[in-house]
């Protein structure tokens, strides 16, 4: 296996390599791995039987331990939930235990190095791309936990493709991405499938194939490391492909590991020809299927069943909860038969990370990790002058929003200086991406402000209109749910209109206006002015915007397709820090101003 890997990775560094990526499962006849639940008495004969066990996790997002980077403490939520790594593994080995390791597949479904500090850390500071740098702190958790394939996820290319390319050299399992292909070649960049064979007492072997997917937004999301270099065709028409050749392969089972979820809609509109989260189709429309570990949309969903349009054959689907909180596992019983294996059936349940503790050996494995990155987000670059808080950022104008556009515009300003774009207004978005963040008076860390922008976007100037700048206001408006001028005003009812994100509601800087809830979606925007008159349509802006909006995330009117006039790789969390260390004071005289506000009829809410 060690040496296919390693030819594999060669041939895959620059191009794609429709390489297999084999094992074997050597099962002592001792711990034969025949099962004789449900076995049919016949005259005379007893049909063999295996049970196979799929183990799935996804949404990792580098976490390892249940801590809290942020808040500098266990983590805790309100459900009383646990995360990490180290509890997987304690889940792992009591299922490896229960079944037989040799009857066990352990699986993952991307997004896998991004989300904490810890892996902001050894992708930036101490980066693992370093000539003699350290190795993922991920990678060596999956490896000691003995993980046999992981599809990409869209945030394994947040960092470039160096740092995944480094990644992927020091797991010990292949990274899969059938769909992620060389641009040029329109050859699979990543290794497509992985086979993996499980031996059988008295029996012939269990060939198993897991086909990995990953997700068509990164076209969009990531477009500036992967554009002409990586293109990302839907999971339907990659799984229409490659699942034949698989059971053509001999696969006696076929998995699909898909970074991708099952609603069957996507966040960036018609921007691209794919569908966003597609697991669902797949399943509907690709026959060959038993059993899709869903990825991507950060939901529980313990078992959902799926049939087939083509074969009438039920597909399984589970999607454990995202950051390890949650493991899923897939129950699939075999039966020999007319010469070949059958899956006769499949089912699948969760377990949860919150009924076991930390396995020791993970925890030892990377405390000295761990120990550095809390030392590193508890470096203290300034002193506030009060409490900044994101409780009432999503329906009030906060301070502490006000911040990161202060920033973004500072960022942008100094990068035209000199242009002939420079004598431009520059105006910035953000979005309240934390109900919980706060900056509290006094000594303020790296921790603070990373709480307060928890992903890892970079800055990009677009040039917009007045006309497009209102547009993409109203847009951001239909945020809020419609409220009636006299009807009472529950705050925990008035936003997320249509199940959208917080993260896809967007303050807009260096503007006034007011946002008119008793107004249908799409007529809200009132009193929009700049520089205190109304707002001229023809006026020219210079929009400071994370890439992922930019880059069309959320389907935001007219900022996708706008004229780009600078971008950057530093991280918009790096610009704060380096904003309120220059200035050593983080005080809201500086960058706090009441831009917006909600009304009904003219009436303001609050």
């Amino acid at each position: 296996m060690a040496l296919n890997r390693r030819k594999f990775l060669k041939k895959s560094a620059v191009t794609g390599a429709g390489v297999a990526l084999t094992g074997a499962a050597a099962a002592p006849a001792a711990q034969a791995a025949e099962s004789a639940k449900g076995a049919a008495h016949h005259p005379g004969k007893h049909p063999k039987r295996y049970a196979l066990t799929v183990l799935g996790t996804t949404d990792l997002h580098g976490h390892v331990f249940n801590w809290d980077y942020f808040k500098d403490a266990e983590y805790a939520d309100a459900a009383g939930n646990a995360q990490g790594l180290a509890r997987i593994s304690t889940l792992v080995n009591e299922l490896r235990r229960e079944r037989g390791r040799e009857n066990t597949l352990l699986l993952d479904a991307g997004d896998t190095i991004q989300g904490t500090p810890l892996t902001y850390y050894y992708a930036k500071v101490d980066p693992i791309t370093a000539k003699g740098g350290p190795v993922h702190p991920m990678a060596q958790a999956m490896n000691a936990i003995g993980y046999d394939a992981a599809a990409l996820g869209n945030h394994e290319f947040n960092y470039g493709i160096e740092t995944l390319r480094k990644f992927e050299q020091q797991c010990d399992f292949p990274l899969l991405g059938a769909n992620a292909l060389d641009a040029k070649t329109q050859r699979p960049a990543f290794a497509p499938y992985f086979i993996k064979k499980f031996q059988v007492h008295g029996g012939p072997p269990v060939k198993v194939a897991v086909l990995g997917l990953t997700n068509p937004g990164i076209a969009i999301w990531d477009k500036a490391y992967v554009q002409g270099k990586l293109t990302f065709p839907g999971l339907e028409e990659q799984a229409a492909k490659w699942v034949p050749k698989l059971r053509s392969m001999g696969a006696d089972v076929v998995i699909v590991s898909a970074h991708s979820g099952t609603s069957g809609t996507s966040s960036y509109g018609d921007q691209l020809p794919y569908v966003e989260d597609a697991a669902a189709n797949v399943a509907r429309q690709v026959p060959g299927i038993d059993a899709i570990l869903v990825g991507h949309a950060h939901l529980e969903i313990p078992e959902l069943k799926v049939v087939n349009e083509k074969s009438g054959r039920t597909v399984v689907l589970s999607e454990p909860l995202c950051y390890a909180e949650r493991l899923s596992v897939f129950d699939i019983d075999l039966v020999f038969d007319k010469g070949r294996w059958h899956v006769e059936s499949v089912a699948a349940s969760l377990r949860d990370s919150r009924t076991v503790a930390d396995d020791p050996r993970i925890t030892r494995l990377l405390k000295d990790e761990h120990a550095k990155v809390v030392q590193y987000v508890n470096q203290v670059v300034g002193q506030a002058t009060e409490t900044l808080t994101t409780v009432d950022a999503r329906y009030k104008d906060a301070p502490i929003i006000d911040l990161i556009t202060k920033v973004q515009e500072d960022v942008v300003k100094a990068a035209l200086a000199g242009t002939e774009y420079a004598a431009l207004p520059v105006i910035a978005q953000a979005s309240p991406f934390s109900r919980t963040s706060q900056i509290s008076v006094g000594d303020v860390t790296i921790r603070d402000l990373s709480s307060l922008y928890v992903y890892d976007n970079t800055l990009v100037a677009k040039l917009m209109t007045g006309a497009q700048v209102r547009a993409y206001l109203e847009y951001s408006a239909e945020y809020f749910v419609q409220t009636a001028a006299g009807a009472a005003v529950d705050v925990e009812k008035l936003t997320n209109a249509n199940n959208r994100p917080d993260y896809n509601y967007d303050y807009v800087s260096g503007l006034t206006y007011d946002i008119d809830i008793a107004q249908p979606a799409g007529s809200r925007i009132k009193n929009l002015a700049f520089g205190g008159a109304a707002l001229d349509d023809a006026q020219q802006f210079v929009l400071a915007v994370n890439n992922y909006r930019a880059n069309g995330g959320g389907a935001f009117p007219f900022v996708a397709s706008a004229k780009e006039l600078w971008s950057e790789s530093t991280e918009i969390r790096t610009r704060i820090a380096e904003w309120v260390t220059a200035k050593g004071v983080l005080d809201p005289k500086e960058f706090a101003s009441v831009d917006w506000r909600l009304t009904r009829d003219g009436t303001p809410v609050f």
